[in-house]
């Protein structure tokens, strides 16, 4: 095969890897590493023809990019609301690790003193790579959330260097104080290089040295420079130097910094769709065969006595809940950054004399899918059960406390839909807390609602304030976070000849109910005697005996959303049209009079004075029909 198509059938295969995990449910790490083993061990497939060396420098550079994007995402915000539990998960936690990780690796696997502390330093690192994709899937909240981050980011780079200079005391000699001294010298290089990269690129960006079309590629090159450049320096310095570099650069107050944090995400995509496909691929058969039960046994006291154990020691006495402690007891997923050291490290010990060091590949691969493939199926359901995760994403976030949007909310309460109502003026919040309404105080696009403000119960947005263009806005900030096609703002109002002159939808959210429900209209038919009211739908009055007894849509009723027969809210646009069946319930404004329309059979209508709520498209719905 040649190396475009190669190359073809690698990201074909890694992002529709991507995919089907997103369809069916599962974490994207477990179908890549899958795909990977079909593509390489199983059919042949997949044949690089690369060195091992070479092949563990291209994976350092795409492991670099991936680095950055995570330093990138950590916040200082974070840290000074977690930064206790942070702390002991990033110096505490890694040393302890290590020496346990040696000890089982010794005793229970039967690997030499050296190999076995090189296996405990590699298995350390809790890997980003793994660890992000499966928080995104799992919906946990931000405590929790920020300290996995946080750990996974932070220890990568750090057991790298823990398995680097134990290489080195092994092979090179040097005694303790080379060893240590190794350890500062990656530190220096990293907190130099790293921090001078990041302050220095965001420097440029501010004043326009560097223009907009070249933002983006300018600072993909500049991490790998860094990242090279810190190897010269200090072997593997470079990943704990990208880390430092992103996290310089993430927290500094730079107007495209959203914009260039979202393309390294999405290249992120991609390097760990091709990485995860690679890398599996390229073990061998004869490798597989290392594996016995003593490996088994290592890999069971990995996961139920060192991680257990070290998560203990670490968080003893640190103001943290013990669903957190249990929780990160337990998720310690390893990735990418383990098996690339791994494949550069065990042959080197081999040749320096180390012969059981020939097992430090397939063993830590083993490692690498047995977590994943344990914690990646447990995270969601078990943070769902300690209490510290959404259980399930149903519900709307309104921004703007109106009457009218007060009256949407206590509709979908009424309909057990999930809702919060946000709001920058206190005061305008005070009705819907004394209905009883979930409510947060806060500009919704301050970087403090944005560490603060739980969401993830909640599927879709609705900004419904009388200031159209700062919907416009927020829709477009806060769209990557619920999906663009959950996001909706009221209707623009139109004066004759202005067509032109309103908003694309390039430009703001999708338009909620009807091009004619504006903020205006809306809170003028609410004072006119209008109600938000549901009924549900039988065989026997379905949606178009429904819509024959309210009349002419807009002039006398307005379909608001839907609940399917499951609980799902799906919020109305005229943008995104849909088909009520029998079972679903529907929420509509209509005058007071038309609260109670005749139904057969048990299709008795339910009019509730209060609110709507809007939702996610579930899979497997009818597509909107025009």
């Amino acid at each position: 095969m040649s190396g475009a198509a190669l190359l073809l059938v690698v990201l074909a295969a890694g992002l529709a890897s991507q995919w089907v995990a997103w369809r069916i449910g599962l974490p994207a790490i477990v179908v890549l590493i899958a795909t990977g083993l079909v593509l390489g061990p199983g059919t042949g497939l997949i044949q690089l023809g690369f060195g091992s060396h070479e092949l563990t420098e291209l994976i350092g550079l795409g492991v670099a990019i991936i680095l950055f994007e995570g330093g990138m995402d950590l916040k200082l915000a974070e840290f000074r609301r977690v930064g206790h539990g942070i702390g002991r998960l990033t110096l505490l936690g890694p040393p302890v690790a290590w020496l346990l990780g040696t000890w089982a690796a010794h005793d229970i696997a039967g690997l030499s003193w050296g190999v076995s502390a090189v296996l405990g330093a590699i298995l350390v690192v809790t890997g980003p790579t793994v660890i992000i994709p499966l928080l995104r899937q799992a919906r946990l909240n931000k405590d929790p959330a920020s300290l996995l981050k946080w750990e996974g980011i932070v220890n990568d780079p750090l057991g790298v260097l823990l398995a680097v200079l134990t290489f080195q005391y092994l092979t090179i000699g040097g005694g303790w104080v080379a060893t240590l001294t190794g350890l500062l010298v990656a530190v220096v290089v990293a907190g130099v290089l790293g921090g001078a990269g990041g302050w220095g690129v965001g420097w440029l960006f501010r004043r326009g040295a560097v223009p907009e079309h070249l933002k983006a590629p300018v600072l993909v090159v500049m991490v790998l420079c860094v990242y090279w450049v810190s190897n010269l320096a200090q072997h593997e310095a470079g990943l704990l130097s990208v880390t430092v570099m992103g996290l310089v650069f993430g927290n500094l107050r730079l107007v495209e910094r959203e914009t260039l944090q979202r393309f390294k995400e999405q290249l992120t995509v991609v390097l760990l769709s091709v990485l995860f496909i690679v890398i599996p691929s390229q073990l061998q058969a004869q490798q597989l065969a290392l594996l016995d039960w003593r490996v088994l046994a290592f890999i069971a006291a990995v996961l139920l006595l060192v991680r257990p154990v070290s998560i203990a020691l670490a968080t003893a006495g640190a103001p943290m809940r013990w669903q957190e402690k249990a929780l990160l007891a337990w998720i310690a997923p390893r990735g990418i950054v383990a098996v690339a050291t791994a494949g550069l490290f065990g042959p080197a010990l081999v040749e320096a004399g180390f012969a059981d060091a020939s097992r430090l590949l397939p063993i830590t691969f083993a490692v690498v899918i047995v977590t994943v493939l344990a914690h990646g199926l447990t995270l969601g359901p078990l943070a769902r059960r300690l209490g510290l995760a959404a259980r399930r994403s149903n519900g709307l976030l309104i921004v703007g406390a109106t009457d009218w949007t007060l009256a949407f909310a206590r509709a979908l309460a009424d309909l057990r839909i999930e809702v919060l109502v946000v709001d920058g003026a206190y005061q305008r919040l005070k009705a819907a807390r004394m209905a009883g309404i979930p409510v947060h105080y806060g500009e919704i696009l301050s970087e403090h609602t944005e560490h603060t403000l739980e969401v993830l119960h909640l599927d879709s947005l609705l900004c419904a304030t009388e200031n159209d263009f700062y919907n416009a806005l927020v829709c477009k900030a806060l769209g990557p976070r619920f999906g663009h096609h959950r996001t909706f703002q009221t209707a623009l109002p139109k004066g004759a000849g202005e067509e032109l002159r309103q908003l694309t939808v390039q430009q703001r959210g999708y338009l909620a109910f009807d091009a004619q429900a504006d903020h205006a209209t809306l809170h003028e038919r609410l004072s006119q005697g209008w109600r938000i009211q549901s009924t549900k739908l039988s065989a026997s009055f379905d949606w178009d005996a429904l819509a024959g007894r309210l009349g002419e849509p807009w002039k006398d009723w307005q379909l608001l959303g839907a609940v399917e027969p499951g609980g799902s809210f799906r919020l109305y646009s005229k943008e995104q049209r849909f088909r009520l069946d029998a079972g679903w319930t529907a929420i509509y404004f209509a005058p007071e009079a038309d609260r109670r329309p005749a139904v057969a059979d048990s299709g008795q209508a339910r009019a509730d004075a209060a609110s709507g709520t809007a939702a996610k498209i579930p899979q497997g719905s009818k597509e909107p029909t025009p």
